[in-house]
């Protein structure tokens, strides 16, 4: 019986073994096809950061070895722009996370920051000046200290056929020492720049790095139950009971009350924060399921602008439109003197299922001062005009203020008009005809703002 038993289970035995080894064979087979792809994106990411910080380091050189009145400096800052995002992006594909580098990776960014917005100016009536000249005497020379760094661990990784892998399991499993010559060498270049010390940026990066100053930094400092009845006179309400106020940021210079409102029909949640100093509105929300969509554009955004008019956000008007899961979401810009302030602005959100409005964030405002006086344009209309494709076909002309690329605040003359088969808004600067920005505009912002 038992030899029977036997040649039958042999054979179904020995066939599932035989399978299980397939199986786990070609598993481990898979596991490390990934691990040498893995392995392969990290050495090609390695070995492109080596090579664009040696061309970083040259490029800083050739644009330190002409003129400040040379032209190349506007060539030479554009490529220290791309070769400086390029690394920045091969460190971002390493396994860097847990180690700590992050002087180095600030160090880039500030590098392609300053680079930019340099580049971006006229360097013909503005050239490159004496503590512009000194600061990229300064990066020539850390440049030239990461360079050799990673040469080095560049001639490790070669010679002594490294893995990244290996460095990414020696970080996730916590140990306190490393014994691995690529950690040891990106420490020694995130210690190298840590001791040279912040590097002063000047003006140029002052304006890119700032902080607005807040607006809300004045008034009386409230409390959570002042948050509580701010929240009710907001929403209408007699009744704060039931309402939670938590402070969030005690001690910072943004010390903030979100203030949690209870429904009747507990099916939706309400959050408003205020500012602790001058109790002024960062946002509103209600949360609740807009299941279907009967409002159109138009409607959702003359529920928008009574909304902000009824809670004294006066002179706004609609300059975008997004719409998500039956909510629309309208940007409102301030007009002042009719021109436009785009940088003050608020976003509302209409539920389209019966034009309530769902939300309200207000905090671009509290970084802004209120606009009360706007300069005569240094330039007509007529002389911006003479600036635009003759193609191009302007639907409508008007002066606003818009953030450009250099982060500065300008006034402009806005085009709206078409070419192409595409609407479009074109600023130029009001003082000298500079084209500032260009922004396709969409039929729903078109819609929305009335284009």
């Amino acid at each position: 019986m038992y030899q029977r038993l036997s040649a039958v289970l042999f054979p179904i035995v020995a066939v599932l073994l035989i399978g299980a080894g397939l199986w786990g064979y070609q598993e481990h087979q898979e596991k490390n096809r990934i691990l040498v792809k893995a392995e392969n994106q990290y050495q090609r990411a390695f070995h492109d950061l080596s090579y664009h910080m040696d061309q970083l380091h040259e490029e800083l050189g050739n644009t330190l070895a002409v003129s400040s009145a040379s032209n190349f400096h506007r060539k030479g800052l554009i490529n220290m722009w791309r070769l400086t995002s390029q690394a920045q992006s091969e460190v971002n594909q390493l396994p860097l996370t847990l180690m700590p580098f992050h002087e180095t990776e600030e160090l880039l960014a500030n590098i392609s920051k300053f680079s930019y917005k340099t580049a971006m100016r006229d360097l013909t009536k503005q050239p490159l000046s004496p503590a512009e000249m000194k600061i990229l005497t300064t990066l020539y020379d850390q440049s030239k200290e990461i360079k050799n760094d990673l040469r080095k661990v560049q001639e490790s990784v070669l010679n002594d056929h490294l893995q990244w892998m290996d460095v990414e399991m020696l970080l996730a499993s916590g140990a306190e020492n490393y014994d691995n010559d690529i950690i040891d060498g990106f420490q020694l270049m995130n210690k190298r720049v840590t001791e040279n010390g912040d590097i002063d940026w000047g003006p140029t990066m002052t304006a890119m790095n700032r902080r607005m100053s807040m607006q809300s930094d004045s008034g009386p400092t409230i409390t959570a139950e002042d948050a509580k009845r701010k929240a009710a006179d907001f929403l209408g309400l007699k009744d704060v009971s039931g309402m939670k106020a938590v402070e969030n940021g005690a001690d910072t210079d943004f010390a903030t009350y979100s203030v949690s409102v209870p429904t009747p029909n507990r099916q939706t949640s309400r959050q408003l924060e205020f500012t602790k100093v001058g109790g002024k509105l960062v946002y509103f929300l209600t949360e609740r399921t807009v299941k279907e969509k009967i409002v159109d554009i138009p409607g959702a955004v003359q529920a928008g602008t009574a909304f902000l008019k009824e809670h004294g956000y006066d002179g706004m008007r609609a300059v975008s439109y997004d719409e998500y899961n039956n909510v629309a979401s309208i940007m409102f810009a301030r007009v002042v003197n009719g021109v436009t302030v785009y940088p003050e602005k608020v976003t509302v959100k209409v539920a389209l299922d019966d034009a309530e409005v769902a939300g309200l964030s207000a905090g671009e405002l509290l970084f802004h001062p209120t606009t009360e006086k706007i300069a005569e344009p240094g330039m007509s209309e007529a002389e911006a005009r003479k600036q635009l494709n003759p193609n191009f076909k302007v639907k409508d002309a008007s002066l606003a203020i818009i953030r450009n690329d250099l982060d500065e605040e300008v006034l402009c003359y806005e085009f709206l008009g078409s070419i192409n088969g595409g609407d479009y808004r074109i600023y130029f600067n009001a003082d000298n005809g500079f084209e500032e920005k260009i922004e396709r505009i969409r039929d729903s912002d078109a819609e929305a703002s009335g284009a």
